[in-house]
């Protein structure tokens, strides 16, 4: 289990060994290493695009924020998206920052213990970002403990909080602290409705001030990732946060691997969709460097996809409804947070065995380019979709399939 610097060094050890090709941040030195160049660059320019037809460019670090990664042990790495220059605006540019982490102590300890320790890994992470001038922040899926959703004991609900709990009044000093706003991903306690549990997005001004929530849409209920044990869909809708950087909305987790979801932030208006998530390789990670990157260039809109990192193994072990033995942990969160741009280019990755902080300035300019430019608002057809959607819904609906006559007709 990857809970000690000591288990971390270990199983980055082993990764290096395996030579994993998962991420980009891998598959970029394998390439680098194997290839002349030339063909390193072609190569490169189908895997991760160009930004506005150039190479994305890094960005350089504060020395306070190094600083704190070499002291803190994780990684930092920052680039900069482009727009083309416009005659009548402004550039718009936003830097935004991604945080992955694995946790901390082992799940024996005490909840209190481990919320705590959890807290005090982060902050130094923060602290950079606050240092190297990120005006907006996400954090993983549930960040404030471990992802215990596997093992469908009741006593892990104890981590849920009000919206104005404990965490989020951690991160609202933060914000205020580094005129940044925060989304803050966490198992919510509606004391208000039954105290109802809920997988929920608090979006924390600049200000420190509690803009609003959304909560989860989409819940899987794939082997180990059963989690309805604990929450539902979420009741929130689409909303997008107008903050002072600009619009932003929260596709947690599974959201992404449904497009309408996708869409319906877009037709809200988000310029930067966050997707912060607990995945483990097995599952999906050939699906990761896709879904995301997908949905930025459908939409028009950045994408920031976060994962947590590490192997969280708990003490009962428990079944997946495969026919296979019982195990204590679901795998491995395999990180490699990265960004997607609306033109089809992204950055590399971060680590998938690596705490890390990813950070990119955006000129959201880029938005409207890509929408003037491809017209997929334009040219989409919504009035069919609706009538198809509004189909669907119906008890007698009849799927409109033509099928060749002579598939039915009887043979002479």
């Amino acid at each position: 289990m990857e809970t000690t610097r000591n288990g971390q060094a270990k199983e980055e050890a082993a990764a290096a060994r395996d030579g994993s090709i998962c991420g980009y941040e891998s598959l970029d030195r394998l390439l680098r290493d194997n290839l002349s160049p030339q063909v390193f660059q072609e190569v490169s320019r189908l895997l991760i695009g160009l930004n506005c037809g150039r190479t994305l460019e890094a960005v350089p670090l504060a020395d306070s924020a190094k600083a704190l990664s070499s002291e803190c042990n994780f990684d930092v790495q920052a680039f900069h998206f482009t727009a083309d220059k416009e005659l009548l605006r402004e550039p718009r540019v936003v830097r935004v920052g991604l945080i992955q982490n694995s946790i901390v102590l082992p799940t024996t300890a005490s909840f209190v213990d481990q919320k705590r320790a959890i807290h005090q890994k982060v902050k130094p992470m923060i602290d950079a970002a606050g240092a190297s001038g990120v005006n907006i922040l996400c954090l993983q899926e549930a960040w404030m403990m471990p992802f215990a959703f596997c093992t469908r004991e009741k006593r892990w609900c104890e981590f849920a909080e009000p919206v104005d709990g404990e965490s989020t009044r951690f991160l609202q000093d933060l914000a205020k602290k580094y005129n940044m706003v925060i989304v803050n991903p966490i198992l919510e306690r509606d004391v208000n409705h039954g105290e109802t549990i809920w997988n929920t997005a608090v979006i924390i001004g600049n200000h420190g001030n509690i803009i609003g929530k959304h909560r989860k849409n989409h819940i899987p209920r794939v082997g180990d990732f059963n989690e309805s044990t604990y929450y539902m869909e979420g009741n929130t809708g689409h909303p997008v946060f107008e903050t002072a950087y600009g619009k932003i909305a929260v596709n947690i987790c599974y959201g992404r691997h449904h497009p309408l979801n996708w869409l319906a932030f877009g037709l809200n208006g988000a310029e930067i969709v966050f997707n912060p998530s607990a995945t483990v390789g097995e599952l999906s990670e050939p699906m990761w460097p896709i879904e995301a990157r997908n949905a930025a260039i459908a939409n028009s809109y950045f994408v920031g996809s976060i994962n947590r990192i590490g192997t969280e193994t708990f003490p009962n072990p428990f079944t997946s409804g495969d026919g296979k033995p019982q195990h204590a942990d679901f795998g491995h969160f395999y990180g490699s947070s990265h960004f997607s741009a609306p033109d089809a280019s992204c950055t590399p990755s971060l680590s998938r065995h690596r705490d890390g902080l990813l950070i990119s300035d955006m000129d959201l300019n880029l938005c409207r380019q890509l929408k003037d430019k491809w017209g997929f608002r334009m040219t989409s057809r919504y009035e069919l979709y609706a009538d198809m959607l509004a189909q669907y819904l119906k008890p007698d609906f009849e799927p409109q399939v033509i099928s060749d006559p002579l598939l039915h007709k009887k043979s002479s």
